[in-house]
Protein backbone atom coordinates (compact mmCIF):
# COMPACT_ATOMS: atom_id res chain seq x y z
CA UNK A 1 0.00 0.00 0.00
CA UNK A 2 2.80 2.68 1.03
CA UNK A 3 4.24 1.60 -2.50
CA UNK A 4 0.88 2.15 -4.70
CA UNK A 5 0.50 5.42 -2.61
CA UNK A 6 3.71 6.60 -3.33
CA UNK A 7 3.77 6.14 -7.23
CA UNK A 8 0.67 8.13 -7.11
CA UNK A 9 1.83 11.12 -5.22
CA UNK A 10 5.24 10.86 -7.69
CA UNK A 11 2.45 10.97 -10.30
CA UNK A 12 0.57 14.13 -8.90
CA UNK A 13 4.28 15.50 -8.73
CA UNK A 14 5.33 14.71 -12.14
CA UNK A 15 2.07 16.32 -13.55
CA UNK A 16 2.84 19.29 -11.63
CA UNK A 17 5.98 19.45 -13.69
CA UNK A 18 4.44 18.88 -17.01
CA UNK A 19 6.59 15.59 -16.97
CA UNK A 20 5.18 12.10 -18.11
CA UNK A 21 6.61 8.71 -17.30
CA UNK A 22 9.68 7.42 -19.24
CA UNK A 23 12.31 5.13 -19.46
CA UNK A 24 14.55 5.27 -16.30
CA UNK A 25 18.25 7.07 -16.77
CA UNK A 26 20.89 6.47 -14.41
CA UNK A 27 24.27 7.85 -16.72
CA UNK A 28 27.75 6.48 -15.26
CA UNK A 29 29.82 10.51 -15.89
CA UNK A 30 32.86 11.73 -14.95
CA UNK A 31 33.75 15.18 -13.58
CA UNK A 32 36.89 17.02 -13.49
CA UNK A 33 37.82 20.66 -12.53
CA UNK A 34 41.00 22.26 -11.66
CA UNK A 35 40.92 24.65 -8.78
CA UNK A 36 43.23 24.79 -5.95
CA UNK A 37 44.08 21.14 -6.32
CA UNK A 38 42.08 18.74 -9.01
CA UNK A 39 38.62 17.79 -8.56
CA UNK A 40 37.77 14.30 -9.75
CA UNK A 41 35.00 12.24 -9.86
CA UNK A 42 32.96 8.95 -11.59
CA UNK A 43 29.30 9.93 -10.44
CA UNK A 44 26.07 8.85 -11.39
CA UNK A 45 23.41 11.32 -12.71
CA UNK A 46 19.79 9.95 -12.43
CA UNK A 47 17.14 12.23 -14.24
CA UNK A 48 13.58 11.51 -13.42
CA UNK A 49 11.09 10.27 -15.45
CA UNK A 50 9.59 12.94 -18.19
CA UNK A 51 12.81 15.09 -17.57
CA UNK A 52 13.29 18.03 -20.20
CA UNK A 53 16.34 19.59 -20.20
CA UNK A 54 15.32 22.75 -22.23
CA UNK A 55 11.64 23.13 -20.52
CA UNK A 56 10.56 25.54 -17.98
CA UNK A 57 10.13 23.15 -14.93
CA UNK A 58 12.89 22.74 -12.08
CA UNK A 59 13.49 19.65 -10.53
CA UNK A 60 14.34 18.71 -6.79
CA UNK A 61 17.75 17.46 -6.13
CA UNK A 62 18.87 14.60 -4.40
CA UNK A 63 22.80 14.34 -3.24
CA UNK A 64 23.43 10.99 -2.29
CA UNK A 65 26.95 10.06 -0.56
CA UNK A 66 27.61 6.28 -0.08
CA UNK A 67 29.16 4.05 2.70
CA UNK A 68 33.20 2.64 2.33
CA UNK A 69 32.38 -0.31 0.63
CA UNK A 70 31.54 1.74 -2.52
CA UNK A 71 34.80 3.15 -3.19
CA UNK A 72 37.19 2.89 -6.17
CA UNK A 73 36.22 3.79 -10.07
CA UNK A 74 33.41 1.36 -10.32
CA UNK A 75 30.52 2.89 -10.66
CA UNK A 76 28.27 -0.35 -10.31
CA UNK A 77 29.07 0.09 -6.58
CA UNK A 78 27.51 2.80 -6.79
CA UNK A 79 24.25 0.93 -7.10
CA UNK A 80 24.44 -1.90 -4.49
CA UNK A 81 22.40 0.61 -1.75
CA UNK A 82 20.50 3.76 -1.20
CA UNK A 83 19.14 6.15 -3.29
CA UNK A 84 21.02 4.85 -6.81
CA UNK A 85 19.76 0.82 -5.86
CA UNK A 86 15.92 1.99 -5.62
CA UNK A 87 16.18 4.12 -8.72
CA UNK A 88 17.29 1.26 -10.55
CA UNK A 89 13.68 -0.11 -9.80
CA UNK A 90 11.36 3.00 -8.43
CA UNK A 91 10.78 6.00 -10.49
CA UNK A 92 11.55 8.54 -8.53
CA UNK A 93 10.80 12.34 -9.36
CA UNK A 94 13.99 14.06 -8.13
CA UNK A 95 17.51 14.42 -9.99
CA UNK A 96 20.17 12.18 -7.97
CA UNK A 97 23.71 12.83 -8.06
CA UNK A 98 25.25 9.95 -6.55
CA UNK A 99 29.54 10.33 -6.62
CA UNK A 100 31.82 7.79 -6.15
CA UNK A 101 34.52 8.81 -3.79
CA UNK A 102 38.26 7.58 -4.31
CA UNK A 103 39.59 3.91 -2.86
CA UNK A 104 41.58 4.43 0.18
CA UNK A 105 40.01 7.85 0.85
CA UNK A 106 37.11 9.95 3.07
CA UNK A 107 34.48 12.03 1.27
CA UNK A 108 36.00 15.43 1.04
CA UNK A 109 32.65 17.32 1.40
CA UNK A 110 34.71 20.68 -0.62
CA UNK A 111 35.01 19.12 -3.49
CA UNK A 112 31.35 17.53 -3.58
CA UNK A 113 30.27 20.99 -3.25
CA UNK A 114 32.48 21.55 -6.08
CA UNK A 115 30.58 19.01 -7.90
CA UNK A 116 27.22 19.90 -7.33
CA UNK A 117 27.66 23.67 -8.01
CA UNK A 118 28.36 22.08 -11.22
CA UNK A 119 25.54 20.22 -11.78
CA UNK A 120 23.28 22.88 -10.18
CA UNK A 121 24.39 25.15 -13.17
CA UNK A 122 23.99 22.89 -15.57
CA UNK A 123 20.62 21.41 -15.01
CA UNK A 124 17.27 22.69 -14.47
CA UNK A 125 17.66 22.22 -10.45
CA UNK A 126 15.19 24.21 -8.25
CA UNK A 127 17.46 25.83 -5.80
CA UNK A 128 15.19 26.09 -2.77
CA UNK A 129 15.06 21.61 -2.88
CA UNK A 130 18.26 20.49 -2.83
CA UNK A 131 18.43 17.31 -0.47
CA UNK A 132 21.73 15.35 0.97
CA UNK A 133 21.59 12.46 2.52
CA UNK A 134 23.97 9.09 2.82
CA UNK A 135 25.20 6.36 4.60
CA UNK A 136 27.45 5.31 7.27
CA UNK A 137 31.02 7.15 5.45
CA UNK A 138 28.45 8.86 3.54
CA UNK A 139 26.31 9.78 6.64
CA UNK A 140 29.08 11.56 8.30
CA UNK A 141 30.08 13.62 5.10
CA UNK A 142 25.90 14.23 5.31
CA UNK A 143 26.53 15.67 8.91
CA UNK A 144 29.68 17.33 7.86
CA UNK A 145 28.67 18.73 4.99
CA UNK A 146 25.32 20.65 5.92
CA UNK A 147 27.22 22.07 9.17
CA UNK A 148 29.37 23.68 6.14
CA UNK A 149 26.92 24.95 3.57
CA UNK A 150 24.36 25.03 5.87
CA UNK A 151 22.27 27.33 3.20
CA UNK A 152 22.77 24.84 0.59
CA UNK A 153 20.07 22.01 0.96
CA UNK A 154 16.11 22.02 2.02
CA UNK A 155 16.55 18.88 4.70
CA UNK A 156 19.21 16.54 5.26
CA UNK A 157 18.90 12.19 5.90
CA UNK A 158 22.30 11.34 7.81
CA UNK A 159 21.76 7.33 7.99
CA UNK A 160 24.24 5.36 10.79
CA UNK A 161 26.31 8.50 10.54
CA UNK A 162 28.97 10.66 13.29
CA UNK A 163 28.87 13.97 13.62
CA UNK A 164 30.75 16.44 15.48
CA UNK A 165 28.02 18.27 18.17
CA UNK A 166 29.35 21.48 18.00
CA UNK A 167 28.45 24.63 15.69
CA UNK A 168 24.82 23.19 14.94
CA UNK A 169 23.46 26.29 15.63
CA UNK A 170 23.40 27.10 12.00
CA UNK A 171 21.75 24.04 10.96
CA UNK A 172 19.02 24.26 13.61
CA UNK A 173 16.44 25.38 11.04
CA UNK A 174 17.10 22.88 8.39
CA UNK A 175 14.76 19.87 8.37
CA UNK A 176 16.78 16.61 9.24
CA UNK A 177 15.69 12.98 9.86
CA UNK A 178 18.39 10.63 11.46
CA UNK A 179 18.27 7.03 10.91
CA UNK A 180 20.40 4.56 13.15
CA UNK A 181 20.11 0.57 13.95
CA UNK A 182 20.10 0.28 17.51
CA UNK A 183 22.25 -2.83 17.29
CA UNK A 184 24.88 -1.22 15.15
CA UNK A 185 28.09 -2.41 15.92
CA UNK A 186 29.94 -0.86 13.19
CA UNK A 187 28.79 3.23 14.19
CA UNK A 188 27.34 2.49 17.50
CA UNK A 189 23.88 4.47 17.71
CA UNK A 190 25.45 6.71 20.03
CA UNK A 191 26.86 9.07 17.78
CA UNK A 192 23.54 9.74 16.09
CA UNK A 193 22.15 10.15 19.13
CA UNK A 194 24.24 12.70 20.44
CA UNK A 195 23.75 15.13 17.35
CA UNK A 196 20.08 14.46 18.02
CA UNK A 197 20.34 15.42 21.62
CA UNK A 198 22.34 18.73 20.85
CA UNK A 199 20.11 19.55 18.17
CA UNK A 200 17.26 19.43 20.46
CA UNK A 201 18.80 21.24 22.90
CA UNK A 202 19.02 24.48 20.43
CA UNK A 203 15.23 23.29 19.43
CA UNK A 204 16.26 22.00 15.94
CA UNK A 205 14.23 20.60 13.40
CA UNK A 206 15.38 17.31 14.03
CA UNK A 207 13.42 13.81 14.46
CA UNK A 208 15.17 10.53 14.60
CA UNK A 209 14.03 6.68 13.60
CA UNK A 210 15.47 3.96 15.38
CA UNK A 211 15.62 -0.11 14.29
CA UNK A 212 15.51 -1.84 17.56
CA UNK A 213 17.20 -4.66 15.70
CA UNK A 214 18.79 -3.52 12.88
CA UNK A 215 22.92 -3.83 13.01
CA UNK A 216 24.40 -1.67 10.58
CA UNK A 217 22.43 -1.92 8.06
CA UNK A 218 19.85 0.41 8.57
CA UNK A 219 19.64 1.45 5.26
CA UNK A 220 18.10 -0.74 3.27
CA UNK A 221 14.68 -0.18 5.68
CA UNK A 222 15.24 3.79 5.03
CA UNK A 223 15.70 4.18 1.28
CA UNK A 224 12.82 1.40 0.83
CA UNK A 225 10.68 3.56 2.62
CA UNK A 226 8.56 5.75 0.62
CA UNK A 227 7.96 7.97 3.39
CA UNK A 228 11.21 9.20 3.45
CA UNK A 229 10.73 10.85 -0.25
CA UNK A 230 7.37 11.86 0.71
CA UNK A 231 8.76 13.78 3.87
CA UNK A 232 12.15 15.27 1.36
CA UNK A 233 9.73 17.03 -1.52
CA UNK A 234 7.69 18.29 1.45
CA UNK A 235 10.65 20.30 2.32
CA UNK A 236 11.76 23.69 1.00
CA UNK A 237 14.19 26.15 1.83
CA UNK A 238 11.78 29.17 1.54
CA UNK A 239 8.89 27.24 3.43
Amino acid sequence: MKTLKFQAFVLLFLAICGTTFSQLKQEELHFSKVETHTVSFGYLLYLPPGFEADGTAEYPLMLFLHGSGERGIDLELVKKNGPPKVAREMELPFIILSPQCPEIAWWNVDDVKVLLDEITADYPVDKERIYITGLSMGGFATWDMIVKYPDVFAAAIPVCGVGYPFRLDVIKDLPIWAFHGQKDNVVPIEYSQKMVDALTKVNGDIQFTIYPEANHDSWTETYNNPEVYEWLLKQKKSK
